[in-house]
Protein backbone atom coordinates (compact mmCIF):
# COMPACT_ATOMS: atom_id res chain seq x y z
CA UNK A 1 0.00 0.00 0.00
CA UNK A 2 0.99 3.81 -1.00
CA UNK A 3 2.27 5.69 2.03
CA UNK A 4 -0.64 8.00 3.49
CA UNK A 5 -0.17 11.10 5.67
CA UNK A 6 -3.38 13.80 7.24
CA UNK A 7 -3.97 17.17 5.25
CA UNK A 8 -2.58 20.10 7.13
CA UNK A 9 -5.96 21.02 9.84
CA UNK A 10 -8.92 22.91 8.64
CA UNK A 11 -8.14 25.31 11.60
CA UNK A 12 -4.54 27.22 11.39
CA UNK A 13 -2.28 25.84 13.77
CA UNK A 14 -4.42 22.79 15.04
CA UNK A 15 -5.45 20.78 16.84
CA UNK A 16 -7.01 18.32 14.54
CA UNK A 17 -10.50 17.53 15.30
CA UNK A 18 -11.62 14.25 15.06
CA UNK A 19 -15.12 13.76 15.11
CA UNK A 20 -16.66 10.60 16.86
CA UNK A 21 -19.24 8.27 15.17
CA UNK A 22 -19.94 5.04 16.76
CA UNK A 23 -21.77 2.31 15.03
CA UNK A 24 -22.78 0.17 17.73
CA UNK A 25 -26.19 -0.22 19.45
CA UNK A 26 -24.74 -0.02 23.33
CA UNK A 27 -22.92 3.44 22.66
CA UNK A 28 -24.24 6.79 24.63
CA UNK A 29 -23.72 8.53 21.33
CA UNK A 30 -23.84 6.10 18.20
CA UNK A 31 -24.21 7.13 14.86
CA UNK A 32 -27.41 5.50 14.32
CA UNK A 33 -28.51 3.12 11.80
CA UNK A 34 -26.12 2.74 9.21
CA UNK A 35 -28.18 4.43 6.98
CA UNK A 36 -27.95 7.14 9.52
CA UNK A 37 -24.43 7.23 10.17
CA UNK A 38 -22.94 8.43 6.97
CA UNK A 39 -25.01 11.32 6.65
CA UNK A 40 -23.71 11.89 9.86
CA UNK A 41 -20.41 11.83 9.66
CA UNK A 42 -20.43 14.37 6.46
CA UNK A 43 -22.54 16.51 8.76
CA UNK A 44 -19.30 16.26 11.10
CA UNK A 45 -17.12 17.09 8.17
CA UNK A 46 -19.11 19.89 7.49
CA UNK A 47 -19.07 21.33 10.68
CA UNK A 48 -15.51 21.64 10.80
CA UNK A 49 -14.47 18.15 11.55
CA UNK A 50 -11.25 16.84 10.05
CA UNK A 51 -11.42 13.49 10.29
CA UNK A 52 -13.78 10.96 11.32
CA UNK A 53 -13.10 8.29 13.60
CA UNK A 54 -15.73 5.15 13.07
CA UNK A 55 -15.47 2.54 15.66
CA UNK A 56 -18.08 -1.03 15.42
CA UNK A 57 -17.15 -2.11 19.26
CA UNK A 58 -17.90 0.40 22.64
CA UNK A 59 -15.01 0.85 24.66
CA UNK A 60 -16.75 2.04 27.81
CA UNK A 61 -16.14 0.86 31.10
CA UNK A 62 -17.94 -2.81 31.20
CA UNK A 63 -18.47 -2.95 27.48
CA UNK A 64 -18.16 -6.82 25.86
CA UNK A 65 -16.20 -7.33 22.82
CA UNK A 66 -17.44 -7.52 19.83
CA UNK A 67 -16.74 -11.01 17.29
CA UNK A 68 -14.40 -9.70 14.24
CA UNK A 69 -17.17 -10.92 11.71
CA UNK A 70 -19.23 -8.61 13.46
CA UNK A 71 -17.53 -5.39 13.77
CA UNK A 72 -16.60 -5.27 9.81
CA UNK A 73 -20.05 -5.53 8.55
CA UNK A 74 -20.96 -2.78 11.06
CA UNK A 75 -18.39 -0.32 10.21
CA UNK A 76 -17.09 -1.42 6.52
CA UNK A 77 -20.37 0.08 4.89
CA UNK A 78 -20.32 3.20 6.83
CA UNK A 79 -16.60 3.42 5.27
CA UNK A 80 -17.34 2.97 1.81
CA UNK A 81 -20.12 5.31 2.01
CA UNK A 82 -18.38 7.90 3.40
CA UNK A 83 -15.26 8.00 0.94
CA UNK A 84 -18.03 7.54 -1.70
CA UNK A 85 -18.90 11.39 -0.84
CA UNK A 86 -16.18 12.94 0.96
CA UNK A 87 -12.00 12.79 0.59
CA UNK A 88 -11.95 13.47 4.27
CA UNK A 89 -9.41 11.39 6.23
CA UNK A 90 -11.31 8.68 7.98
CA UNK A 91 -10.09 6.28 11.18
CA UNK A 92 -11.47 2.98 12.21
CA UNK A 93 -11.60 2.48 15.67
CA UNK A 94 -10.86 -1.09 16.51
CA UNK A 95 -8.38 -3.59 18.44
CA UNK A 96 -8.32 -5.74 15.59
CA UNK A 97 -6.14 -5.78 12.60
CA UNK A 98 -8.44 -7.96 10.35
CA UNK A 99 -10.87 -5.15 11.16
CA UNK A 100 -8.23 -2.42 10.65
CA UNK A 101 -7.09 -3.82 7.45
CA UNK A 102 -10.87 -4.42 6.22
CA UNK A 103 -11.33 -0.42 7.09
CA UNK A 104 -8.40 0.29 4.72
CA UNK A 105 -9.63 -1.51 2.03
CA UNK A 106 -12.81 0.14 2.74
CA UNK A 107 -11.60 3.91 2.74
CA UNK A 108 -10.42 4.70 5.95
CA UNK A 109 -6.76 6.47 6.39
CA UNK A 110 -6.13 5.76 9.68
CA UNK A 111 -5.72 3.32 12.28
CA UNK A 112 -6.98 4.64 16.17
CA UNK A 113 -6.05 1.23 18.61
CA UNK A 114 -7.27 1.92 21.89
CA UNK A 115 -5.24 -1.64 22.67
CA UNK A 116 -1.80 0.23 21.57
CA UNK A 117 -1.24 -2.35 18.72
CA UNK A 118 -0.77 -5.59 21.80
CA UNK A 119 -3.05 -7.81 19.44
CA UNK A 120 -1.52 -10.98 17.62
CA UNK A 121 -0.11 -9.79 14.23
CA UNK A 122 -1.24 -5.85 15.03
CA UNK A 123 2.22 -4.20 14.67
CA UNK A 124 3.04 -6.03 11.20
CA UNK A 125 -0.61 -5.25 10.08
CA UNK A 126 -0.12 -1.11 10.85
CA UNK A 127 3.81 -1.66 9.33
CA UNK A 128 1.91 -2.88 6.22
CA UNK A 129 -0.80 -0.24 6.08
CA UNK A 130 1.33 2.63 5.68
CA UNK A 131 -1.69 5.19 7.42
CA UNK A 132 -1.05 6.65 10.67
CA UNK A 133 -1.88 4.51 13.82
CA UNK A 134 -2.95 6.43 17.35
CA UNK A 135 -1.23 4.32 20.05
CA UNK A 136 -3.34 4.94 23.38
CA UNK A 137 -2.60 3.36 27.01
CA UNK A 138 -5.04 1.50 28.41
CA UNK A 139 -5.16 -0.18 31.49
CA UNK A 140 -6.37 -3.33 31.52
CA UNK A 141 -9.70 -4.14 29.15
CA UNK A 142 -12.87 -2.30 28.79
CA UNK A 143 -14.71 -5.34 30.96
CA UNK A 144 -12.58 -4.59 33.41
CA UNK A 145 -10.61 -1.34 33.48
CA UNK A 146 -12.51 0.92 35.81
CA UNK A 147 -12.68 -1.94 38.68
CA UNK A 148 -9.72 -0.20 41.01
CA UNK A 149 -7.17 1.70 38.68
CA UNK A 150 -4.10 2.30 40.90
CA UNK A 151 -0.56 3.97 39.87
CA UNK A 152 1.98 5.12 41.76
CA UNK A 153 2.59 8.10 39.33
CA UNK A 154 0.08 8.32 36.75
CA UNK A 155 1.81 10.43 34.03
CA UNK A 156 4.78 9.47 34.26
CA UNK A 157 3.77 5.63 33.78
CA UNK A 158 1.82 6.19 30.87
CA UNK A 159 4.49 7.87 29.25
CA UNK A 160 6.66 4.83 30.16
CA UNK A 161 4.04 2.97 28.52
CA UNK A 162 3.68 4.91 25.65
CA UNK A 163 7.26 5.19 24.84
CA UNK A 164 7.57 1.45 24.70
CA UNK A 165 5.04 1.15 22.17
CA UNK A 166 6.13 3.79 20.06
CA UNK A 167 10.08 2.08 20.30
CA UNK A 168 8.23 -1.23 19.45
CA UNK A 169 5.65 0.44 16.76
CA UNK A 170 9.13 2.20 15.10
CA UNK A 171 11.29 -0.52 15.23
CA UNK A 172 8.34 -2.37 13.11
CA UNK A 173 8.35 0.43 10.44
CA UNK A 174 4.63 1.86 11.91
CA UNK A 175 5.44 5.14 9.78
CA UNK A 176 2.90 7.61 10.94
CA UNK A 177 2.73 7.58 14.97
CA UNK A 178 0.11 9.36 17.57
CA UNK A 179 0.19 8.48 21.19
CA UNK A 180 -3.26 9.20 23.44
CA UNK A 181 -3.10 8.59 27.11
CA UNK A 182 -6.61 7.11 27.50
CA UNK A 183 -8.67 9.55 29.38
CA UNK A 184 -11.21 7.43 31.32
CA UNK A 185 -9.65 4.14 30.13
CA UNK A 186 -8.23 2.31 33.40
CA UNK A 187 -7.92 6.07 35.14
CA UNK A 188 -9.75 7.74 38.20
CA UNK A 189 -10.93 11.17 38.06
CA UNK A 190 -7.82 12.91 39.52
CA UNK A 191 -5.63 10.40 37.11
CA UNK A 192 -7.70 12.22 34.39
CA UNK A 193 -7.05 15.45 35.36
CA UNK A 194 -3.39 14.61 36.04
CA UNK A 195 -2.75 13.28 32.19
CA UNK A 196 -5.16 16.74 30.75
CA UNK A 197 -2.62 18.60 32.61
CA UNK A 198 0.40 17.13 31.51
CA UNK A 199 -0.17 16.64 27.48
CA UNK A 200 2.73 18.73 27.04
CA UNK A 201 5.17 16.19 28.99
CA UNK A 202 3.56 13.54 27.20
CA UNK A 203 3.99 15.03 23.63
CA UNK A 204 7.52 16.24 24.61
CA UNK A 205 8.81 12.82 26.04
CA UNK A 206 7.47 10.38 23.35
CA UNK A 207 8.67 12.47 20.75
CA UNK A 208 4.96 11.89 19.00
CA UNK A 209 1.67 14.30 18.49
CA UNK A 210 -0.56 13.69 20.90
CA UNK A 211 -4.62 12.95 21.04
CA UNK A 212 -6.92 13.55 23.70
CA UNK A 213 -10.23 12.37 23.97
CA UNK A 214 -12.20 13.35 26.78
CA UNK A 215 -15.06 14.03 25.43
CA UNK A 216 -18.65 13.42 26.95
CA UNK A 217 -16.62 11.03 29.46
CA UNK A 218 -17.91 9.96 32.92
CA UNK A 219 -15.25 12.21 34.85
CA UNK A 220 -16.72 15.04 33.73
CA UNK A 221 -19.67 14.08 35.83
CA UNK A 222 -17.91 13.40 38.62
CA UNK A 223 -17.15 17.75 39.31
CA UNK A 224 -20.20 18.89 38.08
CA UNK A 225 -22.73 16.39 39.45
CA UNK A 226 -25.46 17.53 37.34
CA UNK A 227 -24.22 16.57 34.22
CA UNK A 228 -25.55 12.46 34.56
CA UNK A 229 -26.98 12.03 31.00
CA UNK A 230 -23.39 11.55 28.75
CA UNK A 231 -25.38 13.02 25.68
CA UNK A 232 -26.92 15.78 27.03
CA UNK A 233 -25.74 17.31 30.42
CA UNK A 234 -21.49 17.30 29.07
CA UNK A 235 -21.48 19.77 26.53
CA UNK A 236 -19.27 22.59 28.25
CA UNK A 237 -17.11 19.80 30.16
CA UNK A 238 -16.10 18.66 26.93
CA UNK A 239 -15.32 22.04 24.92
CA UNK A 240 -13.60 23.17 28.22
CA UNK A 241 -11.37 19.59 28.10
CA UNK A 242 -10.73 20.09 24.64
CA UNK A 243 -9.16 23.65 24.64
CA UNK A 244 -7.55 22.45 28.03
CA UNK A 245 -5.54 19.83 25.53
CA UNK A 246 -5.07 22.48 22.94
CA UNK A 247 -3.58 24.70 25.26
CA UNK A 248 -1.13 22.08 26.23
CA UNK A 249 -0.31 21.11 22.79
CA UNK A 250 -2.54 18.38 21.82
CA UNK A 251 -2.08 17.87 17.94
CA UNK A 252 -5.69 16.17 17.96
CA UNK A 253 -9.10 16.51 20.13
CA UNK A 254 -11.34 13.81 19.32
CA UNK A 255 -15.12 15.23 19.72
CA UNK A 256 -18.90 14.04 19.72
CA UNK A 257 -19.73 17.82 19.51
CA UNK A 258 -17.93 19.12 16.15
CA UNK A 259 -19.31 22.36 15.84
CA UNK A 260 -19.29 23.73 19.28
CA UNK A 261 -15.66 21.90 19.52
CA UNK A 262 -14.30 23.87 16.61
CA UNK A 263 -15.71 27.51 17.54
CA UNK A 264 -14.43 27.47 20.94
CA UNK A 265 -10.68 26.15 19.27
CA UNK A 266 -11.13 29.10 16.50
CA UNK A 267 -12.00 31.73 19.53
CA UNK A 268 -9.20 30.45 21.11
CA UNK A 269 -6.47 30.07 17.63
CA UNK A 270 -8.11 34.00 17.21
CA UNK A 271 -6.08 35.15 20.63
CA UNK A 272 -2.55 33.67 19.72
CA UNK A 273 -1.69 36.19 17.43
Amino acid sequence: MNKVSLPPPKIAGGPYVMGILNVTPDSFSDGGAEGAAAPRGLAMIEAGADIIDVGGESTRPGAEPVDEREEIARVTPVIAALRASTKAPISIDTMKPAVAMAAVSAGATMWNDVNALRAPGAMDTAASMHRPVVLMHMLGEPGTMQADPHYDDVVTEVIAYLRTRVIEADAKGVDDIWVDPGIGFGKTVAHNLALLNAVDRIGRETGKPVVIGASRKRFIASIDERARDAGRDRLGGSVAAALIAAQRGAAMVRVHDVAETVQALKLWRATQG
